[in-house]
């Protein structure tokens, strides 16, 4: 009875943190990296997940994935009642956690690294993939481990989409709530056990995050190292003219 549904909710946290990094870290280093009108309003429409009740996400959901919808009228893809419904409610709930992190962090690079990186002849995929992701890391890996503790716990919207069959889509939170409506607390304490783990661990591992080597020193370092290349590239290219005796 324990296995079942912390076995399906691996499945599902897996597929939807899939999702949330493709997706996630995509839009976040769009938003970071571009300006255009209605930015502010398409970031607010994806930020509605966090604040919006999960059954009013979940409802959204049915209209998307249910019946006269693109994908179940166009391409005959029928996933209400299913784990990917699950999934895909658990990756829209979370999304937002993941593009915020994303965004924040890539904001807070120190620009003069990579103006130093462009300098260098460093191209913009480069400068992003060599200098701004691996000084952003800790903070988008933070907001990853938000997010699939966002999606882990989902219930409202997963509900609504995939409902709670057992054995197939019937995740430790839905499991949670039939045990406690059937009063088997015992079985429901060591689920909600087992949650509380998980959760714990996650914020722990965010927080680690948080307190380890500050940003700023280590940008620092990468700032020097870049001015020291720049230095010895100048040098190189600068020809070296004759010095005449005065004698």
């Amino acid at each position: 009875m324990i296995w079942q549904p912390s076995l399906l909710s691996l499945q599902v946290i897996l597929v939807a943190s899939l999702l949330i990094v493709i997706f996630g870290l995509g839009l976040g280093i769009f938003f970071a990296r571009t300006d255009f009108p209605g930015q502010i309003l398409l970031s607010t429409f994806l930020n509605l997940p966090l604040v919006l009740p999960p059954s009013v996400v979940g409802y959204f959901l049915l209209l998307v994935l249910g019946r006269g919808s693109p994908i179940k009228e166009w391409f005959g893809i029928n996933l209400l009642f299913t784990w990917q419904a699950g999934a895909i409610a658990s990756a829209v709930v979370a999304l937002p956690l993941m593009v915020e992190s994303t965004r924040a962090a890539l904001k807070n690079v120190n620009p003069e690294l990579e103006a130093a990186a462009r300098t260098l002849g460093s191209t913009e995929v480069e400068v992003l993939w060599r200098i701004s992701l691996p000084v952003a890391s800790r903070g988008i890996l933070a907001g990853f481990g938000l997010s699939i503790a966002r999606g882990l716990g989902e219930f409202g919207a997963t509900l609504m989409v995939c409902g709670s069959i057992p054995g197939r889509t019937q995740t430790l939170p839905l499991a949670i709530y039939d045990a406690v409506q059937m009063q088997n607390y015992q079985l429901a304490n060591i689920m909600v056990l087992i949650m509380t783990t998980i959760a714990f661990l996650l914020l722990w591992w965010v927080r680690h995050l948080e307190f380890q080597q500050p940003q700023n020193k280590r940008q620092k370092r990468q700032k020097e190292s870049y001015s020291h290349e720049i230095e010895r590239r100048y040098s190189e290219k600068t020809p070296q003219l004759p010095v005449r005796s005065r004698f």
